[in-house]
């Protein structure tokens, strides 16, 4: 699956999902140093995503796009992984998070039938 067969939503849907990572972190508590620490974590797993897409997009083989695809999925469950730890920690509730919980696990579906579709 190539560039042109991809969703045509994604690039700004991965770059709407950074900038509301991004407005979440900002609004973590400023003097929790795990909060913090999570923060950064979901900070930087999180706009990888939409990077990352834009990388595969210009796809130059397709062993290049099925690799960044690959990054794609990887920082998405990530993001995930770090969502939840703020959630589990106590550092935030989990109403706050359930929209950014439900768009990593959604963005990871399509990551993943876009992989396993690339691989076919």
């Amino acid at each position: 699956m190539n560039a042109a067969e991809q969703p045509q939503d994604l690039k700004p849907r991965t770059k709407a999902f950074a900038l509301r990572i991004i407005r979440m972190y900002c609004k973590l508590p400023k003097n929790d140093i795990v909060a913090q620490v999570l923060g950064k974590q979901v900070l930087r797993s999180g706009t990888s995503v939409g990077a990352n897409y834009r990388e595969a997009s210009r796809d130059r083989s397709k062993a290049e796009f099925i690799s960044k695809i690959g990054d794609c999925l990887k920082e998405a469950e990530e993001t995930q992984y770090w969502l939840e730890l703020l959630v589990d920690s106590g550092c935030t509730v989990s109403a706050r998070m359930a929209d950014l919980l439900d768009e990593a696990s959604q963005l990871t579906a399509i990551f993943t039938t876009i992989d396993k579709h690339a691989k076919s």
